[in-house]
């Protein structure tokens, strides 16, 4: 070794968030992620639509209400007025119930862990591969 101290590795959990139109048909796409790391203190919602892959799959989709659920989505993870009642929960309490199984428009996929040196850098670094 060259004398420097070894980088410590964090624990995060991520899960995308994914649109389905028609939930009967099951075709989705990826319009986020959730990246939560109880060690390093982090909760963060990366958001992107891609409207025209959207409405690719249902051109009748609800485009004003699924924005609104992707920005709800958002608040949920930065807590603050916009959170609503969440905003009074821990963060992994927010994770968790923003990652419970349902079946609506708006869904989250499951949860994965990783780790890295920087759990909140991870957010755009999942966003630009697994949905952009």
């Amino acid at each position: 070794m060259n004398g420097d101290a070894a980088v410590e590795k964090l624990v995060y959990e991520y899960a995308l968030v994914r649109v389905v139109p028609r939930v009967e048909r099951g075709e989705q796409i990826n319009a986020g992620v959730l990246v939560y790391s109880r060690q390093a203190g982090v909760l963060r919602a990366a958001i992107h639509l891609d409207e025209a892959r959207l409405l690719a799959l249902d051109p009748d989709v609800d485009l004003d209400g699924v924005r609104a659920a992707l920005d709800a989505v958002a608040h949920v993870c930065g807590g603050g007025e916009a959170a609503g009642q969440a905003r009074d929960e821990e963060p992994g309490r927010r994770f968790r119930w923003l990652t419970a199984p349902r079946s609506t428009i708006v869904q989250p996929g499951p949860v994965h862990c990783g780790l890295s040196v920087d759990p909140a850098a991870e957010t755009e670094r999942l966003l630009a591969l697994l949905v952009r």
